[in-house]
C-alpha cells in the first residue's frame, strides 16, 4: 500500500467515524418520491440480494473526491458503446474509458464461418493510465461524451470519432479517426489544463491479448503466430516462436509491437517511440486461444499530447509495408536468400493475377507457368549439361575399371578426361541450384498466404491448409490422421521425375537412391502443410516433365557427342590451367598424407 492510499483509508476511516458519532441518531430523512418508471428500473437492475448497508451519497462523494480529486465528477456516468467504421473493419467503442471493446474484420470469417472479431472484451484488456497527485488515474475508470462525424482528409473519405472528458478543471479528449479503405486507426490523446493534478510526462500503458482461434488447425496456428517488435534502431526481433513462456524487459525504444497470428496482426505503432517496453506471451491449455500475449510501455507526452496508431488487418505484404518502417516483417517471407522472390515476384504476381482471375487454383498454375517460363533458360542449360555427361558416360566407366580401386587417381584422371572434352560436371547442376531459390521461397509463402484463406479448388475446401482427402481412425506418427491428396500426388509425380532424371545423369550408387527418399521424406512433412503448397509442387513436377519431353525433341545426343568430339581435338594441347594444377597438387598432398 503506498502513501497515497493509506492517506484516503485514512480519511474514509475518519468520515465514517464523524457520521456514527453525531449523525447515527438524527431523525430520518423522509426518502425521494420516485416516479413509478424510475421505480421499476431500479427493481429490474437491482439483483435480489440480502440489505446491506448502503453508505449516504455523501461519503460516496467525499470517497470518490478523496481518490479522484479533481477527476471525481468523471467517474459517474452511463456507459454507451459507439461504432467507428469503414469498408473493412468495424470498431466498437465504449463511452466509458474510451475502450476499444471489439474489433470485426468485415471481410473474413473464422473458421467456423462466424463474423471475424480480431479481438473483444473478453478477450483483449488495454488500459492507459495517468499519473496523479492522487496516485495512478486509469482512463478506463472515467466517462467520455462521443461525437461521430465523417470529414475529407486528404481526398479520402474519413470517420473521425471523438470522446472527451470535461471539468471546470480541463479536459482529456481522445480522437480516433479510420480513413475508407485502411485497416489502421490513428488515435491522439490531449490534456488541457488540469494544472497540479497530474504528474509526469508519460502515459503508462498495458494490452493483453488472449489470441483467439481462427482457424481449425490450432497447432499451425500457434507455430505461425508470435509477438514481434521494431526497434528504434531499425532492427526486428519476436517472442513466440516456440510453445515455452517468454517475458523479456527491452532496453531500448520501440516503434512498434504487433500481436501477429497466422494471418492476421493486431499491432500499435507509435508517433515517436515507445519506452520501458515489457512484451511476454505464454501458450495455455485452452484450444480457443492460441496464445496470451501481453505488453506494457510508457507513451512519451509532448505538451500534454501524444498520436499512436492502431492496425487491426489482414498479414498482407503490400498492405504491412504502408503501414510504417519494418511493419510488413509481421508476415514471414522466408530467409533472406528465399525472401526476395516472395518480395518482388510472387506477391507482384499474385496481385495481377487477382485482377483477372477468382480461382486461386488457376492462379497457381498460372504462377507455375510463368516462372517456369522465365527460368527455362536454366533449364535448357541443365538439360545439355546432363546430356554431354550421358555421352561420355563409356569414358567415365573406362577410368572405373582402370582406376576404381584408388580414390585419388580416378578424380585425377576424370578431372583431365572432362578438361579434354570440353565438359563440366557441375554444368546440369549448377542451373538446377540457381533455381532453388524459387522453390524454397514458396516453403514460405503458401503457409502465410491470407489470399488463400477458405478458398476451395477441386477437393480441398481450404488451399491455406490440408486437404483431408481421407481421414484416417489412427495417427501415424509423424504423418497424421488424414491422408492429403494433393501431398500424394506431388510425391508421385518427384518420384516418377526422379526415375525420368536418372536415365538423364550418371548418378549411382547413394546418390541415385537419395533422389527416391527424398520425396517420401517431403510426404511426411508435407502432409499437414497447406494444399495450395503441395499442389504447386505437383503442377512444378508436371510442367518440367512437358519442358524436358519438348527440349529431348530438339536435342540431339548424336551432335552432342560430335561437339565433345570437336572439343577433344581443339584440346589435346591444351595446358592445365593454374586452378586445374593447384587442385590437382592439393588432391595428390592429400593422398599422399592419407598413405603416410
Amino acid at each position: 500500500m503506498d502513501k497515497n492510499q493509506a492517506t484516503g483509508l485514512i480519511l474514509f476511516a475518519a468520515v465514517i467515524l464523524i457520521y456514527s458519532l453525531f449523525f447515527a441518531s438524527s431523525p430520518e430523512i423522509p426518502p425521494i418520491e420516485q416516479t413509478p418508471q424510475e421505480t421499476e428500473a431500479q427493481t429490474l437492475a437491482t439483483p435480489q440480494v440480502p440489505t446491506i448497508e448502503v453508505l449516504p451519497d455523501s461519503l460516496v462523494d467525499a470517497q470518490r473526491i478523496s481518490k479522484y480529486g479533481a477527476l471525481a465528477s468523471l467517474t459517474v456516468g452511463e456507459e454507451e458503446n459507439v461504432i467507428l467504421e469503414n469498408d473493412k473493419v468495424k470498431i466498437t467503442f465504449s463511452t466509458k474509458g474510451a475502450q476499444i471493446k471489439e474489433v470485426i474484420l468485415k471481410e473474413f470469417k473464422s473458421w467456423n464461418m462466424e463474423p471475424l472479431a480480431l479481438l473483444d472484451e473478453k478477450s483483449s484488456s488495454m488500459n492507459f493510465s495517468l499519473e496523479s497527485s492522487k496516485g495512478p488515474i486509469a482512463l478506463s475508470e472515467l466517462y467520455f461524451s462521443s461525437n461521430l462525424t465523417e470529414e475529407e482528409l486528404e481526398g479520402v473519405k474519413t470517420q473521425v470519432l471523438t470522446l472527451s472528458a470535461r471539468t471546470e478543471s480541463g479536459s482529456i479528449i481522445q480522437k480516433f479517426t479510420l480513413a475508407d479503405g485502411s485497416f489502421e486507426v490513428k488515435k491522439s490523446l490531449e490534456i488541457e489544463r488540469f494544472q497540479g493534478v497530474f504528474s509526469g510526462n508519460a502515459i503508462n500503458f498495458t494490452w493483453e491479448d488472449k489470441v483467439k482461434a481462427q482457424e481449425k488447425d490450432l497447432s499451425e496456428s500457434r507455430r505461425q503466430t508470435q509477438l514481434n517488435y521494431y526497434l528504434a534502431s531499425e532492427s526486428y526481433d519476436n517472442l513466440g516462436v516456440g510453445n515455452d513462456s517468454e517475458e523479456e524487459q527491452l532496453t531500448e525504444p520501440v516503434k512498434w509491437i504487433g500481436f501477429s497470428q497466422r494471418f492476421f496482426t493486431a499491432g500499435i505503432i507509435a508517433d515517436s517511440v515507445f519506452q520501458n517496453v515489457k512484451v511476454a506471451q505464454s501458450t495455455p491449455a485452452d484450444s480457443s486461444i492460441v496464445r496470451i500475449m501481453s505488453t506494457s510501455f510508457a507513451i512519451p507526452l509532448q505538451n500534454g499530447k501524444a498520436d499512436l496508431s492502431f492496425y487491426f488487418g489482414p498479414d498482407k505484404y503490400k498492405t504491412l509495408k504502408k503501414v510504417t518502417d519494418g511493419f510488413e516483417k509481421n508476415v514471414d517471407m522466408g530467409y533472406f536468400f528465399v525472401s526476395w522472390v516472395n518480395k518482388y515476384i510472387v506477391v507482384h504476381l499474385f496481385e495481377f493475377l487477382e485482377k483477372y482471375f477468382n480461382n486461386y487454383g488457376i492462379i497457381i498454375i498460372l504462377i507455375v507457368l510463368i516462372i517456369k517460363l522465365a527460368l527455362s533458360p536454366l533449364t535448357y542449360k541443365s538439360y545439355i549439361g546432363m546430356a554431354k555427361m550421358r555421352v561420355i558416360k563409356p569414358e567415365i566407366d573406362e577410368l572405373k575399371e582402370k582406376y576404381g580401386d584408388d580414390a585419388t587417381k580416378m578424380q585425377q584422371e576424370q578431372m583431365k578426361l572432362f578438361s579434354q572434352l570440353g565438359v563440366s560436371p557441375i554444368s546440369g547442376c549448377l542451373p538446377l541450384l540457381l533455381q532453388m531459390p524459387f522453390l524454397f521461397a514458396m516453403f514460405f509463402f503458401f503457409p502465410n498466404a491470407v489470399e488463400l484463406r477458405q478458398e476451395s479448388f477441386l477437393w480441398a475446401n481450404d488451399l491455406s491448409t490440408f486437404d483431408e482427402f481421407i481421414k484416417l481412425p489412427f495417427t501415424i506418427p509423424f504423418y497424421g490422421s488424414h491422408v492429403s491428396l494433393f501431398t500424394l500426388l506431388m510425391t508421385v509425380s518427384q518420384i516418377v521425375y526422379t526415375h525420368f532424371n536418372n536415365q538423364l545423369t550418371t548418378a549411382t550408387g547413394p546418390m541415385k537412391n537419395l533422389g527416391y527418399i527424398m520425396p517420401v521424406m517431403f510426404m511426411f512433412i508435407l502432409n499437414s502443410y497447406p494444399a495450395g503448397l503441395s499442389f504447386y509442387y505437383f503442377v512444378s513436377n508436371v510442367v518440367t516433365f512437358g519442358q524436358q519431353a519438348l527440349i529431348k525433341l530438339f536435342v540431339d545426343d548424336a551432335k552432342i557427342r560430335a561437339k565433345v568430339e570437336e572439343s577433344k581435338v581443339k584440346n589435346v594441347n591444351k595446358k592445365k590451367s593454374k586452378f586445374q594444377q593447384k587442385l590437382e597438387d592439393a588432391m595428390k598432398a592429400a593422398d599422399s598424407n592419407r598413405k603416410k
